[in-house]
């Protein structure tokens, strides 16, 4: 099973027309192999979704900047004997969140940084960035500076239940 995760993605009527189709044909190529497609909230507007079902079936959570639809806040999904949750904004208590709820990993947005982390009590982070309004990562001593780039994930389950995650930056 393949899963192409997204998030932060604010797209609205008003967004650039241009930017809006390059980002979607770009995504037809990142997420062509792709089971489903995550979506961790802040996508403004239904017509985008619209967009992501013409590449695989999408599933979302309501994030901050949306107001149309069902949208839950939380949705936990069965991948294999993974557990996996998503919702956009990380729960103040974390570890009791994800004991609560049974997970090994937890997809989020919000933050519109990329991260794969895992935690001290064995839950995988996993944060797509955003591939409209990416931010940097905070910098770190003696390095240079980082710099924001459009990014989205892919997160995979081989026939052994062995799993990989990756950070696709996008070109657009």
């Amino acid at each position: 099973m393949k899963y192409g995760i997204i998030s932060d993605t604010h797209i609205t009527l008003n967004s650039n027309n241009e930017m809006v189709a390059s980002l979607i044909k770009e995504l037809k190529i990142t997420f062509s192999n792709v089971d489903i497609i995550i979506h961790a909230g802040d996508v403004s507007e239904q017509i985008f979704l619209e967009e992501l079902e013409k590449i695989a079936p999408v599933s979302c959570v309501r994030g901050n900047a949306d107001y149309f639809g069902d949208l839950k806040q939380f949705i936990k999904i069965q991948a294999d004997s993974y557990n996996i949750g998503v919702i956009h904004i990380l729960p103040e208590n974390l570890e009791e969140f994800s004991k609560e709820h049974n997970l090994q990993i937890l997809i989020f947005g919000h933050t519109h940084i990329p991260l794969i982390k895992g935690t001290e009590f064995d839950l995988l982070l996993l944060n797509p960035g955003s591939p409209t309004k990416p931010k940097p990562p905070p910098q770190k001593p003696g390095f240079h500076k980082p710099v924001a780039r459009p990014t989205v994930m892919t997160l995979n389950f081989d026939k052994d239940d062995i799993m990989s995650t990756y950070i696709v930056s996008l070109k657009f």
